[in-house]
């Protein structure tokens, strides 16, 4: 492993949370921006334009809170917004208790907004298709439950006010558009109108009397797009782009002067899904990506959709001196909410113990997204409270889970262990690198590097914020849609104890930064 930046590191993690950490930056501050817009893994992407705002929709699995809704004036300087759902319901497996819902939960939103009204559609994994609707994106939302499940649900509402889901499973291919009564909160038809094979992920918009529906091809990992007089079809389907060109699920959005932009997500290996955007064009009233110098192809580089806006990054460090969690944050699944806390001791985060006899099934685990190219994550901790059979710490949570952790041992003294996890289809296969590692003290600084060019990550610890001690090794980071979350690598604090008798963990500070090569 690379010598570790020590004094880059100190310096982070004493400057303000406020700071924004310097990972990715899509805009560049001449007029320019580059892809990835988000070097993160916000995957399914649905993205409105309300007036002068944008509003980007993703898909969050079982992570809550759900669905996350970002904003934007100019389409790539993004800002965390609201979460649609505070709480998933249907199984106690959202609760970690029986089984885990690894895998499933929400994702495939679709966002529009029609008569005041923001309506979002999506179907909890093996549950009907729900239409939420708020005034506000902030929320609150409330929710009409369909009858039936609709598969990655497309809605589109047409100028009259009518309302549709667009569905498609790509094993079948055939897309059924579902007609809703006036409230969204029925189905009323339901008609075959389209086939693609291996078509899902429909979304629909319309143009100078042109219905367009894009539809996900994932065998291929590639975009089509379809056009027709009339939502009933007949349809003429045109291949688009793919991931070796920029992108296979997404669709379109329109500026305030009339110009076009595309959205599209492509896989990136073990950072997950990332976000890319296009100029578009038209030709013979079909829409082409890139420029006419350059058709075909997403660019590496192009002028920002609109002027006027300084560059700004999503929030991710975070001083825990809010009454709330940073929209950043998300739990692996529904939350204890007796067993964490930003007031028991204010200005810090305390994560109670949870009873699990791993990580794969413990609850209150802490997560946000990591970044690309590089991230390293470091926390500053107060283990005073650690006891017997705890594991504390800072790690990755995916397909692989490796975490730093401080326990005590049966004489009360403090060390360290590092454990990977490997998210296996026989379930969570343990290694641990580090049985036992002794330090001293109360205080504790831990750090996790990932380096999504090699696919790597590494851990380290300081007992004083300056010198650091690499631990256990480096280990790889990756990305599998059968097993893991199906997300990208993300960074996690954790703490639990398969006893039941667990302490404490106090988190003083979580700062994100520019990684280092591994």
């Amino acid at each position: 492993m690379k010598h570790l930046p020590v004094a880059a590191i100190a310096a982070c993690l004493l400057a303000p949370a406020s700071v924004m950490a310097q990972v990715w930056q899509a805009d560049q501050g001449d007029g320019t921006f580059r892809n990835p817009v988000l070097y993160a893994d916000y995957p399914d992407p649905d993205i409105i334009r309300v007036g002068k705002d944008f509003y980007f929709a993703s898909t969050t699995f079982v992570n809550m809170p759900g669905i996350t809704i970002l904003h934007s004036r100019d389409l790539v300087n993004w800002e965390f917004y609201s979460h649609v759902v505070e709480k998933l319901e249907g199984t106690a497996a959202y609760d970690l208790r029986g089984s885990d819902s690894y895998r499933r939960g929400l994702y495939a939103t679709s966002l529009r907004h029609s008569r005041g009204m923001f309506y979002l559609a999506v179907t909890p994994v093996g549950f009907n298709t729900r239409i939420y609707y708020a005034p506000d994106p902030r929320g609150p939302w409330r929710y009409h439950e369909l009858d039936r499940e609709a598969f990655d649900p497309g809605l589109f509402i047409d100028d009259d006010g009518t309302g549709y889901i667009a569905m498609a499973v790509n094993t079948d291919g055939t897309i059924t558009l579902l007609t809703l009564d006036r409230d969204f909160s029925k189905v009323v038809s339901a008609r075959k109108i389209h086939h693609i094979k291996g078509g899902e992920g429909s979304k629909i918009i319309r143009r100078n009397g042109w219905y367009y529906m894009f539809n996900a091809i994932p065998p291929r990992l590639a975009l089509t797009v379809s056009r027709s007089r009339s939502l009933f079809g007949p349809w003429e389907t045109r291949e688009q782009i793919d991931d070796k060109t920029g992108g296979h699920q997404g669709a379109l959005v329109d500026l305030p002067d009339g110009r076009w932009f595309g959205f599209v997500m492509v896989d990136a290996g073990s950072i997950g899904r990332m976000t890319n955007l296009s100029p578009i064009f038209w030709k013979d009233d079909w829409p082409i990506w890139g420029t006419p110098s350059a058709p075909g192809r997403v660019p590496d580089r192009a002028r920002k959709p609109l002027d006027g806006f300084a560059p700004t990054q999503l929030a991710s460090s975070d001083d825990f001196a809010a009454p709330r969690l940073g929209m950043q944050w998300q739990w692996n699944h529904n939350p204890d909410n007796r067993a964490w806390s930003l007031g028991e001791r204010p200005g810090w985060l305390r994560l109670h113990a949870t009873i699990a006899p791993g990580l794969w099934s413990a609850r209150n685990t802490l997560v946000q997204k990591a970044q690309g190219p590089r991230s390293r994550a470091a926390a500053r901790l107060d283990i005073s409270a650690i006891r017997e059979g705890d594991r504390c710490g800072l790690g990755t949570f995916g397909q692989y889970s490796a975490t730093i952790a401080a326990s005590r041992d049966a004489n009360g003294a403090p060390f360290l262990s590092v454990t990977l996890i490997e998210s296996t289809e026989e379930g969570p296969r343990a290694d641990v690198r580090v049985a036992k590692h002794p330090i001293a003290g109360s205080l504790l600084w831990l750090s996790v590097n990932a380096d999504f060019t090699t696919d790597k990550g590494s851990l380290s610890y300081s007992l004083d914020g300056q010198h650091w001690t690499p631990l256990g090794g480096s280990f790889p980071l990756a990305f599998a849609w059968r097993t893991g979350t199906f997300q990208g690598e993300q960074f996690a604090l954790s703490c639990f104890n398969g006893s039941g008798k667990g302490g404490f963990l106090d988190i003083d500070t979580f700062t994100l930064m520019p990684g280092d090569p591994e």
